[in-house]
């Protein structure tokens, strides 16, 4: 796609009032060492000024949007539905989605800015309630809305229209399908969506060696915790990341295990009240990253 093209959707986005961000091109995942929760933008000098140095791909930060997004994906060959949703003419999201409407008594919220994805599915845009903090859903985890139904709200974003993905799993370009105004939320679905109270935030056990090497090794691991604990709301996911990166490289340098690793960060993510599905992607993802620098601790 020329970068006109997509420049000329930057700048639409944010016209709206909506943040984006460059991600990588022809790809889904903001570009590599990018804060995106902080530079997100609806400048336009900052987006032609982006956007003219590479066709880059748009995401939509939400949170600073102000938009939670319903993400209707398709089920891919193979996939089966858990039991609670194998049932006749349940095919992908936009089934479980109308069902969970059904089932609470309203009708589909389609009269809204809405987005074909990919591969044929669809996100539905809504205007975030105020007053609620909402934040993103995946499948059936926590409070999620079903199979195939993921939510983005703050500290999450979704590639915007415009974008064209080329991966191994399925090349489309993100188009919109009806280009109303984001309806509000539902307030129903609002409810529905609100995360559980937090559990009591509780020390996270880290026994390391008492060492000047194993005091060293647990400063770095309780510090790379308190980064995600002491994170803001729409910032959990990132600082989760972040950390899984830095104690990533020193699992990859031999210091620490990654069994143990991936446990703390997943009881710190638990703490601030991230899905575990989601929490577990993420912490993989960032140690998959940190194992590209491994990093050595003397002994």
């Amino acid at each position: 796609m020329p970068r006109t093209d997509l420049t000329s959707y930057a700048l639409a986005a944010a016209a709206r009032g909506w943040h984006v961000f460059p991600l990588a091109p022809r790809d889904k995942v903001p570009l590599e060492g990018w804060s995106w929760t902080r530079k997100a933008t609806t400048d336009p000098d900052v987006i032609h000024r982006w956007w003219r140095r590479h066709p880059f791909n748009i995401g939509i930060a939400c949170g600073p949007s102000e938009l939670v997004v319903v993400d209707l994906d398709v089920a891919k060959s193979g996939d089966q539905p858990p039991p609670e949703w194998d049932l006749p003419g349940v095919t992908g999201g936009a089934d479980v989605f109308a069902l969970v409407c059904q089932r609470a008594g309203h009708l589909v919220p389609l009269e809204t800015f809405q987005v074909r994805t990919r591969l044929g599915g669809c996100h539905l845009y809504y205007a975030a309630p105020a007053g609620v903090e909402l934040g993103n859903t995946r499948g059936e985890d926590g409070n999620g809305l079903g199979w195939k139904v993921d939510t983005r709200a703050r500290g999450g974003y979704v590639v915007g229209p415009g974008s064209h993905v080329d991966l191994p799993d399925g090349t489309g370009t993100y188009q919109v399908l009806h280009r109303a105004v984001p309806a509000p939320l539902p307030g129903w679905l609002a409810e529905r969506l609100r995360p559980a109270p937090r559990p009591p935030q509780k020390p996270v056990a880290v026994p390391v060696a008492t060492d000047r090497h194993g005091a060293y090794l647990r400063a770095a691991v309780v510090a790379e915790l308190a980064r995600v604990t002491g994170s803001p709301p729409d910032g959990h996911n990132n600082a989760l990341y972040h950390a899984s990166i830095a104690l990533g490289q020193l699992v990859a340098g031999g210091a620490l295990a990654e069994a143990e690793v991936t446990a703390w960060l997943a009881d710190a993510a638990a703490q601030v009240g991230q899905g575990a599905g989601e929490a577990h992607r993420t912490i993989a993802s960032g140690l998959r990253a940190g194992a590209k620098r491994p990093r050595q601790v003397a002994a």
